[in-house]
Order: structure tokens, then sequence, then C-alpha cells
């Protein structure tokens, strides 16, 4: 059974314009590359034709990959988003207790977890870890650089 995931509703129309592009400008592309390599000659010698014909498959696996998350996919009203806990979508500003520095986050599913705008992943050591927190907890992790321990400063949306 597939996993529903939450996303903004910026998040899920670039991942549908994305498999709108995959379905046309790539599927254009792979048949142009099918194409020049089918008229090199003989097929069954011709490795740019297997090359080409592999590429299809991945591109289509691709394709069916982004369809399913697309069919599992659920927009999360922002305005109902309790902000006494974090949840999905819950911007939470956080402090590590080592070294004091403050950080500010926002929990997001994985394919639209992007470090350089501060969203991270739900699924990440950081976010399973504030997951369900509220103002004042420390929450425990541990990342590859070892063990962390972050207090919950502020939630919001």
């Amino acid at each position: 059974m597939a996993k529903i995931q939450y996303y903004t509703e910026e998040g899920l129309n670039k991942l549908k314009a994305e498999l709108q592009d995959l379905k046309t400008r790539g599927r254009q592309e792979i048949a142009r590359a099918i194409a020049e390599a089918r008229d090199k000659g003989d097929l069954s010698e011709n490795a740019e034709y297997d090359a080409a014909k592999e590429a299809q498959g991945l591109h289509e696996a691709k394709i069916s990959k982004l369809e399913e998350v697309l069919g599992n996919a659920r927009i999360l009203d922002e305005s109902s988003i309790d902000t006494s806990l974090v949840a999905v979508l819950s911007k939470v500003k956080i402090k590590n207790r080592k070294n004091n520095a403050v950080v500010t986050y926002t929990l997001v599913s994985e394919e639209e977890a992007d470090l350089k705008l501060g969203k991270i992943s739900v699924g990440s050591p950081i976010g399973k870890g504030l997951l369900g927190k509220k103002v004042g907890d420390v929450a425990l992790f541990q990342v590859p650089a070892g063990a962390m321990e972050f207090e919950v400063l502020e939630i919001s949306r």
C-alpha cells in the first residue's frame, strides 16, 4: 500500500509540472534519440540504439513513479495546522543546546525538502525528532555527526 504524502499547493504544482515535462518534452527527446540510432543501421549490433531504448525504459519508470507519488499526494491546508505541536508544514524555531545556535525550519515532505530554503523532510533525523514536540520540549536524536539536542522555541505556520 502506498504511503500518503502531504504537500503544499506550491510543491504539488511543481511535481505536476515536472510530470507534464517528462511526458511531453522528455518523451520527444527519447523518441528522437531512438530514431537517430535506428537510422544508423543494423539494430542487432547498434549500441547507441540499445542505450536509447534503455534510457526510454528509465524515463518511463520515472514517469510511473511520479504518477504514483501524485496519486497518493494530498494538499495540506496550512490554515488548519495546529501550532501547539510540531507537524507537517510547521515552521519550527529551534536552539541547539550544545552551541546555542538558533535555526528555523519548515517540515515538509521528502520531495519538497530544500535545506537552502529552510525546508527539511519529516523523514530526516531532525524532522522525525521534532514531530509531536511542543514549545519548550527538548528533542534528542542521532545524526551522522552524532547525538544532537534541540530545544523547541517557537512553532508557527
